[in-house]
C-alpha cells in the first residue's frame, strides 16, 4: 500500500509534466497557418483548408489507438505507456521543424497523434495512487496543469515565432516534452501487482464496459459543447466590437474559459468527493448549458466574456467528475483500457465539436449553435440524472 503522502508527490510531479506537455502542443497553434505559408502554399483557401486537416489528423489517430494504449497499460503498467507517449511526440514534434511540405508536417501530426496519450495516461496512473476519498479533488487539481498548459502555450508560442523563427519553436516543444518524460522516468514511481494470469486476464469481457458508456457519453458531449464554438469565435466577436485589437479580444474570449477552469476544476472536484460525482456531474452540466444563455443574447463582449466564464466554470468540474467516475465504475484490471476509451471520447469530441459549430452558423447563424449546444448538454443532464447506476461503486484497490 502506497504511504499517504505518495499519491500526493506523485499529483505534483505529474502536474508538471501536464503542464508542459499540453503547453507543448498548443505552442505551435498561433502561427500554424503562417508556417503552412512557409512551406509553399500561397492560396488563402488552400492554407485554411491544409490547416484544418493537419490540426485534425493528430485527433484522428489519437481517437483510434487510445483503447489500444490503454490496454496495453493494463498488462504493462501505466508508467511505461507515460513514457512511450511522452518519449515519441517529442522526437515527432521536434522533426515538424525540419519538414519541407504540407504534407510531411500532416505525416507528422498523423503521426504524433499515435503517440499521444501522456494525459489520460498521467491520469489514470495518478487515479491509481489516490485513495478514493480524495479523487475528485486530486483528478480536478491534475485537471489545472492541463488547462494552465493550454493556455499558456499559445502565448509562449507566439511569444518564441517572433524571436526565433517557426521551426526553433518545434525544437524547443520537443525538448519540453522530453524534460517532462525524464522527470517522469526519475520521480514517479508506480506500484504494481505481478501480472495476472492468462486464464483470469480471459475472463474479462466487454460487459465490464457496460457502467461506463454513459461516462463515455458525457466526455463525448462536454468536449463537443467546448469547442463548439471555436472555429466561430473570433467572427461572432467581430460582430460584437468594433473597436482595435481584434485579435487579442478574440484570444481573451477563448482565454477565459480556460482561465475560468483553473477555478472549477478543484472547486467542483471537492465538491463530488462530498455529495458524488454523478450529483456533480448533472449541476456541471445544467449550468453549462445555462451559460449559454448570455453567450447566445450577447449584445456586447463584456456580455460574451461573462457567458464564456460561467461556461469554463462548470465545464471544469466534468472533467474531473468523469475522470472520478471512470476510477469508480471500471474494475481494476479494465482501468487503463477504460481511460484510454474515455480520452477517445474527448477526442471525438474535438473533432465533432468545430464541425457542428461552424456548420450550424453559416446555415443558421450563429445563435444556433448555442441554443443547439445548451439543449444537448441539458439533455445529457437528463441523462445522467435518471442513470442511479452511476452511484454504484465497482472498483476496489484490492481486486
Amino acid at each position: 500500500m502506497a504511504s499517504p503522502l505518495h499519491w500526493k508527490k506523485s499529483l505534483w510531479i505529474l502536474w508538471g509534466a501536464n503542464f508542459s506537455v499540453m503547453c507543448g502542443m498548443n505552442l505551435v497553434l498561433p502561427f500554424l497557418p503562417l508556417y503552412i505559408g512557409e512551406l509553399g502554399v500561397q492560396d488563402l483557401g488552400e492554407i485554411v483548408r491544409w490547416t484544418g486537416w493537419i490540426v485534425a489528423a493528430q485527433f484522428i489517430t489519437s481517437f483510434l489507438t487510445q483503447p489500444l494504449w490503454g490496454a496495453i497499460a493494463d498488462r504493462r503498467g501505466r508508467k511505461i505507456m507515460l513514457l512511450r507517449a511522452g518519449f515519441g511526440m517529442a522526437i515527432v514534434t521536434a522533426l515538424m521543424g525540419i519538414v519541407t511540405s504540407p504534407w510531411q508536417l500532416l505525416s507528422l501530426r498523423l503521426l504524433n497523434g499515435i503517440f499521444s496519450g501522456f494525459i489520460s495516461m498521467a491520469v489514470s496512473l495518478q487515479a491509481s495512487v489516490t485513495p478514493p476519498e480524495h479523487s475528485g479533488k486530486s483528478l480536478g487539481t491534475l485537471q489545472t496543469g492541463t488547462i494552465a498548459g493550454s493556455l499558456i502555450g499559445p502565448l509562449l508560442g507566439g511569444l518564441l515565432a517572433g524571436f526565433f523563427g517557426y521551426s526553433h519553436v518545434f525544437f524547443f516543444t520537443g525538448g519540453l516534452m522530453l524534460c517532462a518524460s525524464i522527470i517522469v522516468m526519475i520521480f514517479i514511481k508506480e506500484e504494481r501487482k505481478p501480472p495476472s494470469k492468462k486464464k483470469e486476464r480471459q475472463r474479462t469481457d466487454w460487459r465490464l464496459f457496460r457502467p461506463l458508456l454513459p461516462v463515455f457519453a458525457a466526455s463525448l458531449i462536454t468536449q463537443i459543447g467546448m469547442m463548439s464554438i471555436e472555429p466561430i469565435v473570433t467572427v461572432y466577436a467581430k460582430t460584437l466590437y468594433t473597436g482595435s485589437h481584434l485579435e487579442l479580444i478574440a484570444g481573451l474570449i477563448v482565454a477565459i474559459t480556460g482561465i475560468a477552469n483553473l477555478f472549477g476544476a478543484p472547486s467542483l472536484g471537492r465538491l463530488g468527493d462530498r455529495i458524488g460525482q454523478r450529483k456533480t456531474l448533472v449541476i456541471a452540466l445544467s449550468m453549462a448549458a445555462l451559460a449559454f444563455i448570455p453567450q447566445a443574447f450577447a449584445t456586447s463582449i463584456t456580455m460574451l466574456l461573462v457567458g464564456r466564464f460561467l461556461l469554463g466554470l462548470f465545464i471544469g468540474g466534468m472533467i474531473p467528475s468523469l475522470n472520478a467516475l471512470v476510477m469508480k465504475l471500471a474494475p481494476t484490471q479494465i482501468q487503463g483500457t477504460a481511460y484510454g476509451f474515455n480520452t477517445s471520447s474527448l477526442f471525438l469530441g474535438n473533432l465533432i465539436g468545430p464541425l457542428i459549430g461552424s456548420h450550424l452558423a453559416a446555415a443558421y447563424g450563429f445563435t444556433s449553435v448555442f441554443y443547439v449546444t445548451m439543449g444537448i448538454l441539458l439533455l445529457c443532464a437528463g441523462f445522467v440524472y435518471t442513470n442511479r447506476s452511476l452511484d454504484s461503486h465497482y472498483h476496489s484497490k484490492t481486486a
